[in-house]
């Protein structure tokens, strides 16, 4: 009996041991509306500025469920819609620039998994868009980093505009929020710049992009501290 007894808890150990864990999920990848492009398949909604636009992505592995997150990159407002499919509808603000992404999730592990930031303008009755606002790469808002030798760091920044004529951009960067100081005008060419700082101080910048045809548009500041 206790021969058994033994053989019997080894088999459930083995048994046990040999369930594979619930994996973390995967990022899915984005499909619809496409990066750096004009939406125009959005359904009107009667009464409104707004259209309900269709969002679409390819299934990831050891995900359940999705959030879809959609930011109008205007009013910096954002949505969310969970769906259990590969796709999912919201109604966006027609004519405005949003930026979407989707977290992958499963109810059985705490980590989530996100997808690439796409933007696109949602279509409206405009026949040409300003450039989308500048996305910040680095320094990170609210990050605390050092100067290098030459007592600098770098702006770092990416552009995009959906006609494709995106002209350059305008810097400001001070200690005052929100920054009022032009400190430079760039082509659309150079999306970096190194600027001189001083330690224990917080500066604030932002960047205003510009077109061919005289479009604009501003991002929301942002601030970093140097050490």
């Amino acid at each position: 009996m206790r021969s058994l007894a033994i053989t019997m808890c080894f088999l459930a150990l083995i048994a046990c041991g040999g369930k594979d864990s619930t994996k973390a999920p995967i990022a899915a990848q984005l499909a619809f509306p496409q990066k750096n492009s004009e939406c125009t398949t959005g359904q009107d909604v009667n009464g409104s500025n707004t259209s309900i636009v269709e969002f679409s992505w390819i299934a990831s592995d050891h995900t359940e469920s999705y959030d879809l997150r959609a930011t109008n990159l205007n009013t910096n407002t954002t949505q969310t819609v969970n769906s259990s499919s590969t796709s999912a509808k919201l109604p966006i603000e027609k004519g405005s620039p949003y930026s979407w992404l989707v977290v992958s999730k499963n109810s059985n592990v705490r980590e989530t998994a996100r997808s690439e930031t796409w933007l696109f303008y949602n279509s409206g009755s405009t026949t040409t868009y300003a450039p989308f606002p500048a996305a910040v790469v680095a320094p990170k808002s609210g990050s605390t980093i050092s100067k290098d030798l030459n007592n600098q760091v770098l702006l770092d920044w990416d552009g995009a505009d959906v006609d494709n004529d995106l002209a350059g951009y305008k810097v400001y960067f001070s200690t005052t929020n929100p920054p009022t100081t032009l400190i430079t005008t760039l082509t659309s060419g150079k999306s970096n710049l190194q600027v001189s700082v001083s330690s224990d101080t917080v500066y604030y910048w932002r960047i205003v992009s510009f077109d061919l045809e005289g479009n604009s548009a501003t991002n929301a500041v942002s601030e970093f501290k140097v050490r």
